[in-house]
């Protein structure tokens, strides 16, 4: 991608729609616009205008926008058409845009990339907005909004002035040193280093972006007829488990990922676990797939014999309507799936549950990239805190502050953009 053309996009939803916003930004924006509209609208205040193409054709009344450059999403001279939201009206402006010199269609992730580019915003602001755009559920949305505000990067920025002024420290020891026989970092170093460390290793244990994205995991066990489909069906409000009263009827693992009360989980039904004959392959099969799943699970509900579930299971007496019912002496919860006794209790405990392993609303996590550059950054200032030479602790906080400038984007790599912004949509 170069920046020496001007791009232009469908900012909005697929047409058809109310309105299609087509954005334009580059060095010949304003020229885009006038081309169109006739005329260059006062900065950022709507104006109605019949756009035409080159011809003179009218293709449509629209409001249009102009955002001189630096202060715009872009950084870039930037203008909107407001246009109708049909399939033809949007296909028009765009080709009357393309027939404009040096301007072409937008890339995916372009428009963003161009923020970063012209440091409208940084690394991870840019990764909290890709977040949001793909955000489905109300924890995911407000995480990614406080990476995208700049959250993490506010919190990066200060812990990088804190390594600068140690670094200062240290360097001010060195040149003393240059002029002296000797020379030591003060009596408090040590202990400065040791508490901004401390502050990272917080950050780290802290539950990561990627959970959000996954859900929290819940797996229901036990053996066969036990009630595990028929519960899922209940939590996940589908019918994507076949139950029926025959034993090992689920034969491998199903999953299904819902919200409830806006947090994320991925419910799994597996097959009955039991002993099963050698002939059965199949059933063999999906019974060691779900023991794998016991494994993979954040939260295990176990429906079979009390106290044989796997440890830290959540003990569940379905099947309370049946007759012949057998009360667990410890069970968690005591439901029927069929009458829903009992199952609004247990989603409003295992919603509670999943909140305090994911990361908090509103707070910013971090996704595996960025856990990794924290995790440089915190293992150079641990290694500094052992060190006595000022040589050797200078380097380490060197390779601190670039783990930081790493994590925010001051230093990265082509193919790492390439691949952030190839997920975004074009209009973005």
């Amino acid at each position: 991608m170069t920046q020496s053309r001007t791009i232009f996009a469908l900012s909005s939803g697929v047409p058809p729609a109310g309105i299609g916003v087509v954005r334009v930004s580059g060095l010949r924006a304003g020229e885009a616009l006038a081309a169109l509209a006739g005329r260059v609208p006062e900065p950022r205040r709507a104006v109605l205008a019949k756009l035409r193409d080159a011809s003179g054709a009218l293709l449509d009344e629209a409001l249009v926008l102009w955002f001189p450059g630096p202060n715009t999403a872009t950084g870039e001279d930037l203008a909107e058409f407001h246009c109708h939201g049909g399939r033809a009206v949007i296909a028009a402006v765009e080709t009357a845009l393309a027939a404009l010199p040096d301007t072409r269609r937008a890339e995916p992730g372009e428009f963003t990339r161009r923020a970063f580019a012209n440091g409208r915003i940084d690394l991870a602001e840019a990764e909290g907005l890709g977040d949001l755009l793909a955000a489905e559920t109300e924890l995911q949305r407000a995480a990614a909004l406080a990476n995208a505000g700049g959250a993490l990067s506010r919190q990066v920025e200060g812990w990088r002035e804190r390594v600068l002024g140690l670094s200062a420290e240290v360097e001010g020891v060195l040149d003393f040193s240059d002029e002296e026989d000797s020379a030591d970092l003060p009596e408090c170093f040590t202990w400065n280093i040791g508490a901004l460390a401390g502050e990272l290793a917080a950050w780290l244990a802290r539950p990561r972006s990627e959970r959000l994205g996954e859900g929290f995991r819940v797996v229901l066990a036990g053996p066969p007829n036990a009630g595990k489909s028929t519960l899922f069906n209940a939590l996940t409000e589908s019918e994507a488990a076949i139950t029926s009263p025959i034993a090992g009827t689920t034969r491998d693992v199903i999953e299904r990922s819902v919200a409830i009360d806006g947090v994320p989980f991925t419910f799994v039904d597996t097959a009955g676990l039991r002993e099963t004959a050698e002939a059965d392959a199949i059933e063999a099969i999906g019974i060691a797939r779900a023991e794998a799943e016991l494994a993979r699970a954040d939260l295990v509900l176990w429906l079979g014999p009390e106290g044989e579930g796997p440890e830290g299971a959540w003990e569940v007496a379905a099947q309370s309507d049946r007759e012949g019912f057998a009360p667990k002496a410890a069970a968690r919860f005591t439901l029927s799936a069929t009458t829903g006794e009992g199952v609004a209790a247990l989603k409003l405990a295992l919603v509670g549950t999943a909140r305090e392993a994911l990361p908090k609303p509103g707070e910013a996590a971090l996704n595996a990239r960025q856990h990794a550059r924290l995790s440089e950054a915190a293992e150079a200032l641990e290694s500094a805190k052992t060190l006595s030479d000022p040589l050797l602790v200078a380097e380490e906080l060197r390779r601190a502050r670039l783990a930081f400038d790493r994590l925010i984007g001051r230093a990265t790599t082509e193919d790492m953009l390439d691949t952030l912004f190839g997920r975004f949509c074009i209009g973005k």
